[in-house]
């Protein structure tokens, strides 16, 4: 697991609100205070508008042999750096947006459905939620992370 404090994005993601609830994979991903524009969580719950996933969560499965590709633990946003340790109130400087840390994310019953290990091997390690701080940015694959503890 990383340790340091500085990172980068790797992917974004939007899911779509359709019958498959399809996954895309954007470039850059305009965000305000309701989410990820044009993904299926924008403007239900701001707390959980976000889901932030490490590299290290896709490492921990490969270590188990659940070899799955990245996008699948159903992150908006793929980083380099590991925030689990994060808590609430902490923030996440992302290019020019302004990300804070609301609640580590819960068990997902539907990553039984990739394999069954999936849940209890990620319970503490799939993911954490943020809300937006700034009302109005855009991030790009390849931006800068940086944490920024409260």
């Amino acid at each position: 697991m990383h340790n340091t404090s500085e990172g980068k994005v790797l992917n974004l993601y939007i899911t779509k609100d359709d019958i498959r609830k399809t996954k895309v994979s954007l470039q850059t991903a305009e965000i305000d205070s309701n989410g990820i524009i044009g993904d299926k969580f924008y403007a239900k719950d701001p707390d959980r508008s976000i889901l932030i996933t490490s590299l290290d969560s896709y490492n921990l499965a490969k270590q188990n042999s659940i070899n799955i590709d990245t996008g699948i633990l159903g992150e908006n946003i793929l980083i380099d750096i590991n925030p689990y340790s994060l808590v609430a109130g902490d923030r996440l400087q992302i290019g020019s947006a302004l990300l804070e840390i609301t609640q580590n994310c819960t068990l997902c019953k539907g990553l039984t459905t990739i394999n069954s290990k999936l849940p209890k091997l990620l319970k503490n390690d799939r993911g954490i939620f943020a809300r937006v701080v700034k009302d109005k940015a855009l991030i790009h694959t390849g931006d800068s992370v940086k944490i920024l503890k409260n």
